[in-house]
């Protein structure tokens, strides 16, 4: 939504209960009152006290979820789960590489596209703006295994044009996306390579046999590693794979040219050290070839807009360069051009998506910043949706705003739109604000009681809980929530709640009130129950001890209370130490119903996941690197046996499904979602 529907004057509310804050007002609410507080639990936080002009908002009439209206009295959250931090997904940088979208920093250079004539063709530009929103998500996969999560109101470039995830009611005119779209873009970036042992030697050996060797340095002055000047990234990896061996090198300036280094041996050593390092293995390994040929290329290797080329002399070179690119299935063409005592050169065939792969799975050192500048954005080639699947659950999610108004998201071109209807239409830092300054919406309880008595409501059922959490702490202060749910009761209008806050307690009288007259529905999120993984991953919410606490509670006042246990952790909550005890624990506290979801990696996830996991949990790399291995999914089998495993945990501690009821009770379980824990784009 925009945020013209807060412009309305607002009421000085009690001036006791906070003195008026000093960080300057966003230009879109002229009006607001800006507010801190001096308690811990709100340090560093800003509220921008509004006076909406409405309040209940209708969600994607395709959205799998059992309601079409939502109710959220705050805009911004203070919840900060970790597996849920959003921009896993790779961006096209400048220099050929790819880096999260999370990663991105205002002024990084990465490629868009530009329309000239009648078509577009890729160009570089310019990171002006990076932020985060919570909004529902929906997945599209294609049928080149191209998986990409986005909020309904983004846009992907098709063939036929900009498409939209989702069309609502209030946007008709939109064209949504459908199955059989095909997607414009550079295809699936391929993922990158490991530095290690293995690949650290094919690499070596490349440089070494094409470059030159390396002598002491009392011996002939020629006999340094020699590279050109533009390669001076694949000097610095050389010297430093050299010293992963044992091999300890120095630089000079060749010819007094500081700008042409060489590396020499700091002593002299054993001769056969360094022939050893050219040897060609019997058997290969993947990662051997992956570093040759990045070596290969770094050495020798050209790259333009038209061609990707390695070039050699040495028919050794030549045959196992040959070999490794047919290994992984790349086509090539040989170039000799007949000409004796010449160099010959392999050319990369398949146009600009197999020059990419080639780059994203070799990870050569070398930065191509002419990879694909000016070429234009191909049409034939692009890849087919599959399935457009809606989540059924708000994720937050990042974008960037570029020069040129899109980006390449994993191999799609993708439009600048989300999260702006947020924060940045209030002149905010969305992208640090978002858990940090929330949005008030003050006359909440009024504004939902004037709409539900508006002759053109039906009555529909109203969920909460379904954009930011409706009882986060900001809540205990504010208490919109006893209007709301007085409201709804009032009107016996049927509503729902998803939370992680246990402030719901509070409002328990007026709950058991509405549930007199009408549907009332709870559910709560409790991953698992480890204290010690909480504080790691889920550092803003109450404990699960204390969710479950709350679950009790709401039981034995006499609702259904659902529990999505979600994300499941491989290695971390997967066990069935910790399925058992977390099931256990939910039993225990009464739930009606309990859905698994497992954790999602997408490509690009793996590096921020494994950065975060070598840091906390470095034992459990090995096994996440097999898991994950296939792609951004966890096996099925392994998703199966996870699904059965929290099933039978449930029968055995008496954990069914919900039964429908009358309106009396809860009637309906958590949101229907994938057996699978998503990430964002």
């Amino acid at each position: 939504m925009r945020w013209d529907n807060l412009s309305a004057p607002p009421d000085e509310g009690d001036p006791d209960r906070a003195a008026p804050a000093t960080p300057p007002l966003p230009l879109a609410l002229p009006g607001a009152i800006t507010r801190t507080f001096d308690t811990p639990g709100f340090a560093g936080m800003t509220f921008y006290e509004v006076r909406a002009k409405s309040i209940i908002n209708r969600v994607p009439g395709e959205s799998r979820v059992p309601f079409q209206w939502t109710i959220n009295p705050y805009r911004g959250c203070s919840h900060a789960c970790v597996y849920c931090v959003a921009g896993d997904t790779p961006i096209l940088m400048a220099d050929g590489r790819t880096k999260q979208l999370r990663d991105l920093e205002i002024g990084d250079r990465i490629y868009g596209t530009q329309r000239r004539g009648t078509g577009r063709r890729y160009v570089v530009t310019t990171v002006l703006a990076k932020w985060s929103t919570v909004k529902p998500a929906h997945r599209v996969t294609l049928d080149d295994g191209t998986t990409l999560v986005a909020s309904g109101d983004h846009r992907f470039l098709s063939d036929q044009g900009w498409r939209y995830l989702a069309v609502t009611a209030a946007a008709s005119r939109r064209r949504q996306l459908v199955n059989g779209d095909r997607l414009i873009g550079t295809g699936r970036f391929g993922e990158r390579p490991k530095h290690c042992s293995d690949y650290r030697r094919g690499y070596l050996c490349a440089v070494l046999r094409e470059t030159g060797r390396i002598g002491p340095a009392d011996a002939d002055p020629t006999a340094g590693l020699r590279l050109a000047p533009a390669h001076r990234e694949a000097l610095d990896r050389t010297e430093a794979f050299l010293a992963e061996a044992g091999i300890t090198v120095s630089r000079r300036a060749r010819d007094l040219d500081v700008s042409t280094p060489v590396l020499e041996l700091s002593e002299p050593g054993d001769p056969d050290a360094v022939p050893e390092l050219t040897d060609w293995p019997e058997r290969p390994s993947d990662a051997w070839r992956l570093g040759l040929l990045a070596g290969a290329f770094d050495a020798t290797g050209t790259c333009s807009s038209d061609a990707l080329r390695i070039v050699s002399s040495d028919d050794e070179i030549l045959r196992h360069t040959t070999a490794a690119l047919e290994h992984f299935g790349f086509t090539l063409v040989r170039e000799d051009h007949n000409l004796p005592d010449r160099p010959r050169q392999l050319r990369l065939t398949g146009g600009l998506r197999e020059r990419l792969r080639f780059v994203h799975v070799t990870g050569p050192a070398t930065s191509h910043r002419h990879l694909i500048e000016g070429t234009p954005v191909p049409r034939l080639t692009a890849a087919g949706v599959t399935a457009i699947e809606p989540l059924g659950m708000d994720l937050p999610l990042w974008d960037i705003t570029t020069g040129t108004g899109d980006f390449i998201a994993n191999g799609v071109v993708s439009h600048n739109c989300f999260a702006r209807n947020t924060h940045t239409y209030l002149d905010l830092d969305a992208g640090a604000d978002f858990d940090r300054k929330v949005i008030v919406k003050v006359n909440a309880g009024e504004l939902v009681r004037r709409e539900l008595a508006a002759p053109r409501w039906r009555g529909a059922h109203v969920a909460m809980g379904t954009n930011v959490d409706c009882y986060q702490r900001a809540e205990g202060r504010y208490r919109l929530m006893p209007q709301i749910i007085a409201a709804l009761r009032d009107f016996a209008n049927p509503f729902s709640i998803l939370t992680k806050g246990t402030l719901i307690l509070r409002d328990l009288p007026l709950l058991r009130q509405a549930a007199e007259v009408t549907r009332v529905g709870l559910s709560y999120s409790v991953g698992f129950v480890d204290e010690e993984l909480w504080r790691r991953v889920e550092p803003g919410t109450p404990s699960p001890r204390r969710r479950l606490d709350a679950v009790r509670a709401l039981t034995e006042a006499g609702f259904d209370v659902g529990v999505l246990m979600a994300p499941i952790l491989p290695g971390l909550s997967d066990g069935d130490e910790a399925i058992h005890a977390t099931v256990s624990a939910i039993a225990a506290a009464g739930a009606s119903s309990v859905t698994p979801l497992a954790l999602h990696l997408r490509p690009g996830a793996r590096e921020w996941y494994a950065h975060w996991l070598g840091r906390e949990y470095p034992h459990l790399v090995p096994r996440y690197r097999e898991l994950y291995r296939a792609g951004a999914y966890a096996p099925q089998a392994y998703q199966r046996e996870l699904t059965a495993r929290v099933r039978i945990a449930a029968r055995r501690h008496g954990l069914h499904g919900a039964e429908a009821g009358d309106n009396r009770g809860l009637s309906a379980s958590p949101p229907t979602a994938p057996a699978e824990q998503l990430t964002l784009l």
